[in-house]
């Protein structure tokens, strides 16, 4: 089993995208601690955060001060909701947290189940609960739920596992064509996504860009596949190279073959309508595109917005990291399509979005004070990691590693500040 914990300044978010999960028939509440009870048994947002409105009003330094952990056993075990409970209650009582609120939500939106809990690091009297060593002992906890429950333990599927971590293609380092062909030869076994144009957006996320040739070879139309690093910018940063050269995964047929299986596997996905839910909300709950994406990001989907020369934003892609698929903007709903953020980023013309908004719930003080709003969050389901870019993005080994990938790796966390330390070199040069 794999614990993942993440941070964010965002309770009121980390319970929405939870409690949306619970709306949506793809989730439920399997335990509450010191949590008010309500009548029916079921809770709202606004009515979950009531009971951490203490802690809050306590402890107004602490900035990071919402946990948000996920519990990920292999996909092979099966594990009953009695088991989860008794599981959750002994991971928070060993990390520490055992008398917190919190609230355990079991999702079933894809093929393995597991559970997230969500809670506060600060106690009633305002104190920060330590975070030392948080990682080892979340890993020791892990192994002992593992040796308790009868569950296959992480450390073994970690030794024969085959999950790829790609990187982002940086051209200064050199090699450029073995540091693409690392990424597109299996990228597309791990996402989903239905047209050249989203694959293009997945693409953008490790600094390569692809790019459609046509000719003819002994008299017939031939088309064919570029691909062509890109600089921090986002501009090309070499000369392109030839699909060809990466295997016929990376070619134009196959992905094409790709796009038509995704089409018929993402059309009736449930994860659509989650995805949506959670644009409208970071649309409806933001006023920049700052900050719109930084809240996206926070629940584990990249924004990757397209302009022309003129600034005017013509294409808008999302890429969710959590069901592993890419959806441009109209194919969520004509709402949700590059007119709309054009018109709102723009031209200051706020959206009119049919679905009701979910309004944070404002926490009163004895000076009739607020805590500001908070806004829709989740970390990303399978990522051990609360780096931030500056961009507001999570930042996962210097640009993302592929969910599926379990476990603590520091031969990953070395990759990441070796990045950081040459973004801050280049910016001094600068």
């Amino acid at each position: 089993m794999i614990a993942k914990i993440g941070r964010s300044e965002n309770l009121y978010g980390a319970l929405a995208y939870n409690n949306q999960k619970v709306e949506n028939e793809n989730g439920k509440i399997l335990f509450t601690n010191k949590i008010i009870e309500t009548p029916s048994g079921n809770y709202s947002v606004a009515q979950l955060t009531q009971s951490f409105e203490p802690y809050l009003i306590a402890n107004r330094n602490t900035q990071y001060h919402t946990l948000h952990i996920s519990l990920n056993p292999d996909p092979k075990d099966k594990v009953s909701d009695d088991k989860y409970r008794e599981m959750a209650q002994e991971y928070m009582r060993e990390m520490g947290y055992g008398e917190q609120p919190f609230v355990v939500f079991k999702h079933t939106d894809i093929d393995r189940s597991h559970i997230h809990i969500v809670s506060v690091c600060v106690d009633e009297q305002g104190v920060k609960i330590s975070d030392s060593f948080e990682k080892m002992r979340s890993m020791n906890i892990c192994r002992e739920l593992e040796r308790k429950h009868g569950l296959i333990p992480a450390t073994d599927k970690e030794r024969n596992q085959n999950d790829k971590v790609f990187r982002p293609v940086y051209y200064r380092a050199g090699d450029v064509k073995s540091q693409i062909a690392s990424v597109v030869r299996h990228l597309p076994n791990y996402y989903q996504h239905q047209t050249l144009g989203e694959y293009n957006a997945l693409l953008s996320l490790f600094n390569i860009t692809t790019e459609k040739v046509e000719g003819e070879l002994h008299g017939k139309a031939q088309q064919g596949l570029l691909y062509i690093p890109l600089n921090e910018k986002g501009e090309r940063a070499g000369h392109p190279f030839k699909a060809s050269l990466f295997g016929k995964n990376a070619g134009l047929p196959a992905l094409e073959l790709h796009f038509e299986k995704c089409k018929t596997t993402l059309k009736d996905t449930p994860t659509k309508q989650t995805l949506k839910s959670a644009v409208t909300i970071a649309l409806q709950s933001t006023g920049n595109e700052q900050a719109f994406k930084r809240q996206l990001g926070e629940q584990g989907i990249n924004v990757v917005v397209r302009r022309n020369d003129t600034g005017r934003i013509y294409g808008i892609t999302f890429i969710d990291h959590n069901s592993k698929s890419v959806w441009n903007g109209s194919r969520l709903g004509k709402e949700l399509s590059a007119n709309t953020f054009n018109d709102y980023w723009n031209n200051n013309i706020k959206p009119e979005i049919k679905e009701p908004a979910l309004q944070p719930p404002k926490i009163s003080t004895s000076n009739d004070v607020d805590i500001p709003a908070e806004e829709p969050h989740h970390l990303f389901d399978f990522l051990n990691t609360t780096e931030r870019h500056e961009d507001g993005l999570i930042e996962a080994v210097g640009g993302l590693l592929i969910p599926e990938a379990q476990g603590e790796d520091y031969e990953e966390q070395d990759f990441t500040n070796k990045m950081k330390k040459k973004r801050k070199r280049q910016r001094g040069q600068k």
